[in-house]
């Protein structure tokens, strides 16, 4: 096992990870901004170093940097976290021929599923089932139009290189093509500097359902069950789930066998997400891979029993994964308490927090950075805690939920906590009969309304 790992990320990951650490006996190194000298990661990791001025292009995205700190500190191994350069296949290469274990798959493995079009390719010639569409990068809207045809409207353009929504498009009919493409053309260049996109039926009302996947390097691959995260905005997760409403035994079997297969075809290793669209008919299609560990990894914690983290340290020091079957047992939920105003398009709200109490009582648990006195950056993801909460039953974890989100207080700036509690008091949501399309009729009241 590693004698030092360096966090290179910041906020509720980097406070989880030191802690995993902590617990195997390893020692920790923070990286951190200039806005981020106050947090939480940075009090309790056993070192920590400055690495730049608050923009994340000017810090957690530097990598001579974060391996620099690596080196004066001697770390031996670096855990990305999901975000900044978790999924940055060049990263992962600079570590390894520095020296230091990246905690995480290797760089092949992060390039090859990290273009969109690339992984979707891979999946089709491994027999995972995969939505209809362009087989590698489509280089004009002309081209576009030709594959909308053979494969009929509505379609949807992607970026090859990212996701969360940016340089994506959905086009309904032809005229609406020469547009669509070249605004994600654009979208793509700007957002993760490369234009190239690639083109997808567009499933409606799908549920967007994903399979929790570890490779050991040992050559062995197995499933940890599913998440339902289906509650999106503008394709950004808000409620997680496991298992998902919507997978019987007979589904979730075709669902982890596809998945493993998949990841057994670029021999995959250490933790990654391999994430499906479920259609009305219980159809499931390939969407993409995360080659990271996700920020809803907690639900999957909780109906397993497996510390995830933990895990992904473990493989990465060459142990192999556990023998024993993965048993789901119960319902988890996972609600992101964002620095958001909901009443105001999800606008961001950093500053100050004034007040800030937790939930508690068994079966709740809570990841966050956050506290009172903490100022939330502006430079940022929004997420300042997680509120995860384990029952026997659906109903009695949305029963929970609801509880726990009564109790958590946060003041001086907005969050999506008064969101959350409309939507655990929502009939179709508590019914489970929802889709990705869940929000376009969701109607947030204010309550101050």
């Amino acid at each position: 096992m590693f004698k030092k790992v360096l966090i290179a990320n910041r906020g509720e990951i980097a406070l989880r990870i030191i802690r995993v650490c902590k617990q195997l006996g390893i020692k920790t190194v923070a990286v951190y901004s200039q806005a981020d000298r106050d947090s939480l990661h940075v009090r309790f990791a056993d070192e920590a170093v400055c690495i730049g001025p608050p923009p994340g292009r000017e810090s957690y995205l530097k990598i001579p940097r974060i391996i620099a700190a690596a080196e004066i500190t001697g770390a031996d191994a670096i855990h990305p976290g999901y975000g900044f350069l978790a999924e940055n296949a060049g990263f992962a290469e600079i570590c390894t021929t520095s020296g230091i274990k990246f905690i995480g798959p290797t760089p092949a493995m992060i390039s090859a599923m990290g273009d969109k079009s690339v992984a979707k390719d891979t999946m089709r010639k491994a027999g995972v089932p995969v939505i209809p569409g362009s087989e590698s990068v489509v280089a004009s809207a002309d081209e576009a139009r030709e594959i909308a045809r053979s494969i009929a409207y509505p379609v949807i353009i992607k970026a090859s290189a990212g996701g969360g929504g940016r340089g994506m498009r959905i086009v309904r009919e032809e005229s609406e093509m020469d547009n669509a493409f070249g605004t994600a053309r654009h979208e793509a260049e700007q957002a993760f500097s490369n234009p190239d996109v690639y083109l997808e039926k567009y499933i409606e009302q799908p549920r967007h359902v994903e399979v929790q996947v570890f490779g050991d390097e040992h050559g062995n691959v197995m499933h940890f069950g599913e998440r339902d995260c289906s509650v999106q905005r503008r394709h950004q997760k808000l409620i997680e789930e496991s298992p998902s409403p919507v997978v019987d035994d007979a589904l979730r079997a075709k669902m982890g066998d596809a998945a493993i297969k998949g990841c057994k075809a670029v021999n995959y290793v250490n933790a990654g997400t391999v994430e499906f669209l479920v259609d009305r008919d219980q159809n499931f299609y390939f969407m993409e891979m995360n080659t990271r560990i996700q920020v809803e990894h907690p639900v999957t914690e909780q109906v397993t029993g497996h510390d995830l983290i933990k895990l992904q340290l473990r493989i990465a020091g060459g142990e192999r994964l556990p023998r024993k079957k993965i048993v789901q047992r119960g319902h988890a939920i996972e609600c992101r308490i964002n620095a958001e105003d909901p009443a105001h398009d999800f606008r961001p709200s950093p500053g100050k927090i004034t007040d800030f109490h937790m939930p508690g009582g068994f079966g709740v648990r809570v990841d966050t950075h956050a506290y009172a006195g903490y100022t939330v950056p502006p430079y940022y993801d929004s997420l300042t805690a997680k509120l995860i909460v384990y029952a026997q039953t659906r109903e009695g974890a949305i029963n929970k939920m609801a509880g726990a989100l009564e109790e958590f207080v946060i003041e001086g700036i907005k969050t999506t906590i008064p969101f959350h509690r409309q939507v655990m008091q929502n009939e179709k949501f508590r019914s489970g009969r929802f889709d990705t399309s869940f929000l376009d009729t969701f109607v947030f009241e204010s309550p101050g309304a």
